[in-house]
């Protein structure tokens, strides 16, 4: 497939990036692979859900999603045709280990071989991620992330999962998105296993935490040249007003969604305020002597992956936004379940999501204030929207175009008053599965037929793939 320019002609000043500079895209395992039954893989927690009545829209599950399992060939020549200098992926824990623990499945394992040297031939570096979300069902039955056991076992996997790819694979994350997998999963049941059980939820966020200090110290050991990093989504917070009860508001959730993981992983403390607002829910005896310790280990990067801003409000009332669950589930917000999102007057994306780049200055520059200085990548950053086929067979998607260099020119800037940031990740290099949301959120560059798993690029794709080729922003999109 050609990547004819898209770029029009226009006046308006370029923007160069650094050399060195990464572009590139990113996927998750369960979202694109398929294959579920094959070649000996393990049932997830994300198998079971989607079986369950209610859970995802559509009764829509990834036995299939678009079956990157076998066409993962034809998706590595789009990513060359794209310019990817880079793809971030995450392997699937049960189709490594069926059960969650013990002895590899090979035919699992040579699967991630075979596409790190399909990715390496067209000279495109592979960013492996240990966990997506996709926890093996057989550790969920012995009580998943809430039991301090999962975080040990995960370090056995991520192990195991290094010293076969170490040799061809430099840049590791541990655990996409803690946040999600704790109170997504165990408190607001939005996410697989789909438990509502708050003190869980807080018992699995810090396990979620240890496993990833316990894996970058297993990791380190066998291979101390590989560059490691942990990885969080992170949201610009606004008070809904100068009210005691919105900045109230706004402190809780920043300290949840955003100091919660970044204090622990880069400062090796939880925040006092957030374990006050806590406190209620446990007497916090699950985090062990040396756990901080362990959960700080020194990092090569930190990952992060930003769509939106919130804005909150304490008042009772508050008009919430239009970024709801998609089914019924309760709220993520342990100990802060009274607060309202209120829709800040934003434009939105198709998730209900609002459109704020600046959002993503304000946290790569608290980052860079508050935080002992680390290489940073934007390791997921992208917008859904209601994609639309041509009647010549195109997807024109200017609004995706806006979205992606909106955020890249916030980037630049970011660069620009000395944030160490050294590279973006796209979501998604193509549609797909979409969580609890099914089939019916397309966040991609390239658009999937999920009747004919046909694969077409966008013309935010063809607009990505010019910018990688001049190396940063030639002119505003037009």
């Amino acid at each position: 497939m050609t990547t004819q320019s898209t770029r029009p002609e226009t006046d308006t000043p370029g923007l160069r990036f650094p050399t060195g500079f990464v572009w590139g895209a990113a996927t998750s395992a369960y979202q694109i692979e398929g294959s579920t039954l094959v070649d000996g893989r393990g049932t997830s927690i994300w198998d079971t859900f989607c079986r369950q009545d209610g859970r995802v829209v559509g009764g829509d599950n990834a036995d299939l999603a678009i079956d990157h399992y076998n066409r993962y060939r034809e998706d590595v020549r789009l990513m060359a045709d794209l310019g990817l200098t880079a793809y971030r992926f995450s392997v699937s824990w049960p189709r490594i280990q069926p059960d969650g623990s013990g002895a590899y499945n090979a035919k699992g394992l040579d699967f991630y071989k075979r596409l790190v040297d399909e990715l390496l031939s067209y000279g495109i570096d592979p960013w492996l991620t240990l966990y997506h979300w996709d926890l093996p069902q057989a550790l969920e039955d012995a009580g998943g992330w809430p039991a301090r056991d999962t975080s040990k076992r995960f370090a056995d996997f991520a192990a195991t999962v290094h010293a076969e790819l170490a040799d061809r694979v430099k840049n590791w994350s541990t655990v996409n998105e803690p946040w999600c997998a704790a109170f997504l999963g165990y408190a607001s049941g939005e996410h697989a296993p789909g438990r509502r059980e708050p003190a869980a939820a807080l018992r699995a966020a810090h396990h979620l935490n240890l496993a990833h200090g316990l894996a970058v110290q297993a990791m380190r050991a066998q291979n101390p040249d590989s560059q490691i990093g942990g990885c969080v989504n992170l949201y610009a917070i606004s008070p809904a007003s100068d009210s005691e009860a919105d900045q109230d508001a706004a402190r809780r959730i920043d300290g949840l969604q955003n100091r919660f993981f970044l204090d622990a992983l880069l400062k090796g403390a939880y925040p006092e305020d957030v374990l006050d607002d806590l406190s209620h829910l446990s007497d916090m005896s699950f985090i062990q002597d040396g756990d901080m310790k362990t959960i700080a280990a020194p990092l090569d990067m930190l990952l992060l992956n930003y769509y939106s801003r919130f804005t909150v409000s304490g008042a009772p009332g508050g008009a919430l936004s239009a970024a709801a669950a998609p089914t019924d589930s309760g709220s993520p917000w342990i100990g802060s379940e009274h607060i309202g999102f209120v829709n800040g007057g934003r434009p939105v994306t198709a998730m209900g999501w609002e459109i704020d780049d600046t959002g993503l200055f304000e946290v790569l520059n608290r980052l860079a204030d508050e935080y002992p200085p680390i290489p940073l990548y934007i390791s997921e950053n992208g917008a859904a929207f209601d994609d639309v086929i041509g009647a010549d067979g195109t997807i024109h998607d200017p609004e995706r175009v806006a979205y992606i260099e909106a955020h890249l020119r916030t980037c630049h800037a970011a660069i620009e008053a000395g944030v160490p940031l050294q590279g973006y990740f796209a979501w998604s290099l193509m549609d797909n599965f979409e969580w609890a949301w099914g089939y019916g959120k397309r966040f991609g560059l390239v658009y999937v037929d999920y009747e004919t798993q046909v694969r077409t690029m966008k013309s935010s794709a063809l607009w990505y793939a010019d910018t990688i080729r001049h190396g940063g922003l030639l002119g505003r999109a037009q």
